[in-house]
Order: structure tokens, then C-alpha cells, then sequence
């Protein structure tokens, strides 16, 4: 009995951890999506997905970045108000097409 049990747990996968672009709220991979993340030096992006503070996510697509560095969107989303410093930050790191 104990065999069928260690068969089962290894055919099981885990599930992919999806997330949603805060501005065309498509459900996407966590991995083949950005995440900025407010720290306490600023706005930053997050490669590693993994850094402590309040995140949202980004899709590659050249219109949401354009969208979420313009208006208030991100300021809603990781409760903050971005810095100039902060938007030009983010403007250098958004994907080139």
C-alpha cells in the first residue's frame, strides 16, 4: 500500500502560480510576467520575484508599461506615490520590443 501512495505523490505536479497585470488584467505565469515591488528604496523591479514588500505585476506588452508609468495605476496598486526617480527607474527596465 505504501508504494501506490509514493506513485501517486510523484505523478502530481505542482500547480504554476499564475498572477494578473494590473493593467489588462491578463492571467499569465508568474515568471512570463514583471514584478515591481515597493521597497524602502523606492520602486523596483523584481527579477527574482522573491524581494520583501508590496508587488504588482507587469506584462511585457509596451502599452501596460506605458500605461502604469503614466497614470496612477501603480500608485494604487503598491499603495505608494512614485517619484520621478522612481517612474525614470522603471522606464529604463521596461521591455524592449
Amino acid at each position: 500500500m505504501g508504494f501506490l501512495m509514493n506513485q501517486e505523490r510523484q505523478r502530481r505536479t505542482k500547480p504554476v502560480p499564475t498572477r494578473m497585470c494590473i493593467v489588462c488584467r491578463e492571467k499569465n505565469s508568474k515568471r512570463a510576467l514583471t514584478r515591481l515591488v515597493r521597497t524602502g528604496q523606492g520602486v523596483q523591479v523584481d527579477p527574482s520575484g522573491k524581494l520583501d514588500g508590496r508587488g504588482a505585476y507587469l506584462c511585457d506588452r509596451e502599452s501596460c508599461w506605458d500605461r502604469a508609468l503614466s497614470g496612477d495605476l501603480l500608485n494604487r496598486a503598491l499603495r505608494v506615490n512614485l517619484t520621478a526617480e522612481d517612474r525614470e527607474r522603471l522606464k529604463q527596465a521596461k521591455p524592449q520590443p
